[in-house]
């Protein structure tokens, strides 16, 4: 029997945010911050790369297994991106919320709403760039895209903020140690309620 020292069921948390944001800088600064909270580990049926491991960075299942989970209602949300799916598990999320492990989940808007028609107590959460130009700014500094991709990025960006309205709280990554500790006060003030 496994004890739960918060003495509460785990909740469960989305954070979604365009590319750029910083949204993977602040996830990991609430990991760090907030005890008993895990990252929520997606399944996949791409090819592990270099560097990766099953059950750490993915779990990763034949194209066929995780077509038929999508015809058993598995997954909590699933996608099929670039001819890969990606998906998460209700069981994953379920068992770490019965064990009283708070879960954060980094997806996009679209999974996020069909989180929110399964777990419909989580909290929502958007990462926000201070502005457009800055967003843009941020992807040409980081040096990893064509202007193409820059581009098309910048385009999602704006079609997933005029979707903000959906989430409960929304943070505005103007300057990192401060939306890190916004985020991690949204966090502890509703681990304690």
């Amino acid at each position: 029997m496994s004890t739960n020292l918060n003495n509460h069921h785990g909740r469960l948390f989305i954070i979604s945010a365009p590319s750029g944001t910083g949204k993977t800088t602040l996830s990991q600064m609430l990991l760090k911050n907030v005890p008993d909270m895990i990252f929520s580990i997606s399944h996949t049926t791409r090819n592990i790369r270099d560097g990766e491991q099953d059950g750490v960075d993915y779990f990763f299942i034949e194209k066929e297994l995780f077509q038929q989970k999508i015809k058993e209602n598995v997954w909590a949300e699933w996608a099929k991106v670039h001819g890969n799916y990606y998906g998460t598990s209700m069981e994953f999320i379920d068992k770490k919320l019965e064990a009283g492990i708070d879960v954060l989940l980094d997806i996009d808007v679209q999974g996020a709403k069909q989180i929110v028609k399964k777990y419909p107590d989580c909290i929502t959460i958007f990462i926000m760039p201070p502005s457009m130009d800055e967003l843009k700014t941020r992807l040409i500094l980081r040096g990893t895209d064509s202007r193409e991709v820059i581009e098309k990025r910048l385009n999602n960006a704006e079609q997933e903020i005029a979707q903000k309205n959906f989430y409960k709280y929304c943070v505005v990554n103007d300057n990192i140690q401060i939306a890190a500790d916004e985020l991690i006060n949204i966090v502890v003030n509703k681990k304690i309620k």
